[in-house]
């Protein structure tokens, strides 16, 4: 879509849910999709509670909205104002969007031409590769939801000039205006002076993103041929064995393309080659990188991938929905020494041998769930049901 007068054929039938800030874009945004797709559009509004005008801004949408006749829903997400601001508001309020999402509906934000040229020059200053530099997609699905940019080949002037033309009031960001952040130093800086010597220069900037952006889908489509090839991920794992069997420049690629089917933040090229050496070391080697908040660990010829803030939230289990209400239930913990006697088994086991032989990684093991009743061990996470400790 690159006009705001027709309707966009990806959104016809479709549900739609629209990040609503109070800025002029998502407002106009909000007016477009009423318009074209009626009784299909609810909005919310994230309060980050960042700046004194917040109220004001969350009052303004739940105005708008009931004005229109819109569903209308607030969140509050509180953000440290430390360090990096920015990236932790939009995990944030990303998170607090995706979690508020049906299964039939899409998320709409505004983001425009301008805001895609912006982020391909910022990506370009940090020295990204080719996923960075193809800045942002029109569409793209997080967590089971899918995330869809109606204004990306629109440009910031016909967002204003759509407003003034159907009187559309909106609310003023302070901090737009705040050049201490490098998104807007860049927009109020320097793309106007680069604006005077280049015609057309955020659409040519923006286009060069979308050559990046089709780079990148056949750097995918290797990487997918070279796991289907070669057998490389087995239960969320890569595989070693294959892996040492590509070249360098593959396996970077194969290794880059798991994480970020992870939803993992992409390693650096130093951390990469940490991987990539660990991949390619003797079995004894330490099996640990690290990079933020991710880790990877090295086992038996498989490598694991951690989010260390989701290492802790206690995966689902068959055996814990069945025994949970039970009277006299517990969750209890390996010991040392432990012994054990599994269903259908005629003598019991070290606790140690059946977890080996049942190749659980090492740093699984303590966390394992014990479930008994009445003092009796029941099942194990992972393992199955028991007849007797």
């Amino acid at each position: 879509m690159e006009d705001l007068t027709k309707k966009d054929k990806f959104l016809e039938g479709k549900h739609l849910v629209v990040a609503l800030s109070g800025g002029v874009d998502s407002v106009v945004l909000l007016h477009y999709l009423s318009k074209f797709y009626p009784n299909k559009v609810r909005a919310i509004h994230i309060n980050h509670n960042l700046s004194k005008h917040s109220k004001h801004w969350e009052t303004f949408c739940k105005t708008l909205c009931k004005m229109q006749k819109i569903d209308y829903k607030n969140i509050n997400i509180f953000v440290e104002n430390t360090y990096n601001v920015e990236e932790n508001a939009r995990k944030k309020r990303y998170r607090a969007l995706f979690s508020e999402i049906k299964d039939n509906e899409v998320l709409c934000t505004a983001h425009h031409q301008d805001d895609q040229a912006e982020t391909l020059l910022l990506q370009l200053f940090r020295g990204s590769g080719v996923a960075g530099l193809a800045a942002m997609p029109k569409i793209k699905k997080i967590n089971g939801c899918e995330l869809y940019r109606p204004l990306l080949g629109i440009s910031r002037k016909k967002i204003m000039d759509y407003a003034i033309a159907n009187h559309i009031n909106w609310a003023e960001d302070d901090s737009n205006q705040d050049t201490g952040f490098r998104r807007n130093l860049l927009r109020i800086k320097f793309l106007p002076r680069l604006n005077e010597m280049f015609v057309n220069l955020t659409a040519n900037i923006a286009r060069s993103a979308k050559h990046q952006s089709e780079a990148l889908e056949l750097i995918r489509d290797l990487a997918e041929l070279d796991i289907n090839s070669y057998s490389l991920i087995i239960n969320d794992r890569l595989q070693v064995d294959g892996l040492v069997r590509l070249s360098q420049r593959r396996m970077s690629n194969v290794i880059r393309y798991h994480i970020s089917l992870l939803g993992y933040v992409s390693p650096s090229n130093k951390v990469l080659q940490e991987i990539i050496t660990l991949i390619k070391a003797k079995a004894d080697a330490k099996p640990i990188v690290s990079w933020s908040h991710y880790e990877l660990r090295r086992y038996q010829n498989e490598l694991y991938f951690f989010d260390e803030y989701q290492t802790h939230i206690p995966k689902h289990c068959d055996y814990f929905e069945s025994l949970k209400d039970l009277p006299n239930f517990e969750i209890r913990y390996r010991i040392e020494g432990q012994r054990i006697k599994q269903k259908n088994k005629k003598h019991s086991q070290s606790l140690k041998k059946v977890l080996q032989e049942a190749k659980i990684p090492p740093w699984e093991r303590g966390r394992l769930r014990m479930y008994y009743v009445d003092g009796k061990l029941r099942a194990v996470e992972g393992l199955g049901e028991m007849e007797e400790a």
